[in-house]
């Protein structure tokens, strides 16, 4: 049911490095965006895979990790991702298109975890460094990377404080907490 990997789905920063992704299951992921809605039905999206580990440590570390977290780097080794998707927009056909790539990047997510995967969508990213490594041409826009891999830490939803902090945070043990708001104070 859609509301149950809704709530499965969160931001994941740590994961299990020697459970592999494989490179069938990346376009698995990707082959599901293409029944997404489109502006204009262009289209523009492409996508680059990363899988192999000597590309992987390099993407690891054009990345930012976890702004919230601030005493933490990222996931230290054997705890990081083990694939990447890499999300473009081709200029030729369009603009780099926000709403299409958020679009796509849900349903990337929604259909890892059915995978029994878990993913973080990362906007922080050192582009032109990550352009050189993957050797993207120039008419790519750099919008996203995905960060995948079989999770390795435990994420709870819980309320929004009286406070209204909406840090996420880790306690004592490494759990992870996203305070939410509640319905209620979505509706206006």
């Amino acid at each position: 049911m859609l509301t149950d990997l809704l709530e499965k789905s969160r931001s994941y920063r740590r994961f299990d490095e020697s459970v592999n992704v494989s490179y069938d299951t990346l376009r698995e992921l990707i082959d599901a965006t293409r029944y997404c809605p489109s502006a204009a039905n262009r289209q523009p999206l492409k996508y680059r895979l990363v899988y192999e580990s000597s590309e992987t440590e390099q993407v690891f570390e054009c990345l930012k990790f976890a702004a919230y977290l601030t005493n933490w780097t990222g996931p230290a080794e054997g705890e990081r991702p083990s694939a990447y998707i890499v999300v473009l927009g081709d200029e030729s056909i369009s603009k780099f298109p926000e709403v299409d790539a958020g679009i796509a990047m849900q349903t990337m997510l929604l259909r890892a975890t059915e995978l029994g995967l878990g993913g973080c969508i990362f906007a922080s990213v050192q582009r032109e460094k990550l352009r050189g490594i993957l050797s993207l041409d120039e008419g790519y826009h750099i919008g996203y990377v995905i960060a995948l891999g079989k999770p390795a830490e435990t994420c709870l939803v819980e309320p929004l404080g009286q406070d209204g902090d909406i840090k996420y945070y880790r306690d004592a043990v490494g759990v992870h907490h996203v305070p939410k708001r509640s319905l209620d104070a979505l509706l206006v």
